[in-house]
């Protein structure tokens, strides 16, 4: 059954009974608008967007899979600030042809993402477009702590990674390349695996910054030199290709440091802490912050990408 046999309201309903709303909610969705608590007295919000074929390829992944990837973007970039997520507000604009299924199925892969920190998705919006766009707003709960920004690195910092990069950009290379293999490299393109919890454990410990690694490590930690006013340098050392990348790469022609130093989508953390400060479990050293500007690795001008541009 398509969308335009299933009716706004139809589908509508069909997607709320797959939603959970979360501890947070106070009131889901059914009015005109949602009430979420907020007990810290400050609310965090971050937005993304994601369109059909400058995002994702329905061809590439399961409606599922691209649900956890809209929702996992927008989860990140809270955890990065130190906070909790508590709720996911999702707009949806869809051709009329498209099944019905596959918009539910859809939704309940952005629940299943969201649920994996406790939140909820509490409502959202419905729109006709002959483009299929999936944008999703998350809110979340700081919890008494003090937000960690970009502009907190200092010179001596160290510059310290949680979860894992270059997984999603080998993935898409591979997917564009038509294979469907390694598996490991394509799931992690499907479905990233978020280190959600280093975020607020990062904050408690004295993280001085911190981002979401969405679109290359050296591009986001431009972010936060830039912020900060300072310059950070990566150790290319810290970085191991594992087997089945290091394959791919070869196989593909390419060069795995682009993927790991460049590639975006993994949304792995990455913060800098004082040096005196052990690093919480998970997360590990790959660089430091000094005076000056910009990002290097090994102390030199990174000849390729640095990562994702919208408009590049």
């Amino acid at each position: 059954m398509s969308i335009a046999e299933t009716g706004e309201f139809g589908l509508i309903a069909r997607i709320v009974a797959r939603l959970e709303t979360g501890a947070a909610s106070v009131l889901g969705p059914g009015d005109d608008a949602a009430i979420v608590a907020a007990p810290d007295g400050r609310v965090v919000a971050s937005t993304d967007v994601l369109v059909e074929g400058r995002h994702f390829r329905r061809d590439w992944a399961s409606a599922a899979d691209i649900g956890h990837r809209a929702a996992a973007a927008n989860l990140a970039d809270i955890a990065a600030m130190g906070a909790t997520p508590t709720a996911l507000l999702v707009a949806l604009c869809v051709p009329t042809s498209l099944e019905a299924d596959w918009a539910e199925e859809l939704a309940g892969g952005i629940s299943a993402e969201a649920g994996l920190v406790g939140a909820g998705v509490v409502g959202g919006d419905m729109s006709s477009s002959p483009t299929l766009t999936i944008a999703v707003t998350a809110l979340g709960d700081l919890e008494g702590r003090e937000p960690v920004l970009r502009s907190g690195a200092q010179p001596g910092d160290v510059v310290a990674l949680a979860g894992r990069t270059g997984h999603a950009a080998a993935g898409y290379t591979v997917l564009s390349r038509g294979f469907r293999t390694p598996k490991l490299l394509v799931e992690a393109y499907r479905r990233p695996e978020v280190p959600y919890a280093a975020g607020p454990e990062a904050a408690r410990l004295g993280a001085t910054s911190m981002i979401d690694v969405s679109d290359g490590l050296l591009q986001d930690l431009g972010h936060i030199a830039t912020a900060a006013v300072v310059g950070i340098d990566i150790d290319r050392a810290a970085f191991d290709v594992p087997g089945q990348m290091r394959d791919a790469a070869s196989a593909l022609g390419v060069d795995p440091y682009v993927w790991l130093l460049a590639g975006g989508d993994d949304h792995a953390l990455a913060a800098t802490f004082p040096p005196r400060v052990p690093l919480p479990p998970g997360w590990r050293a790959v660089g430091s912050v000094h005076e000056g500007t910009g990002v290097t690795v090994d102390r030199r001008p990174w000849q390729g990408g640095t990562g994702w541009d919208h408009f590049r």
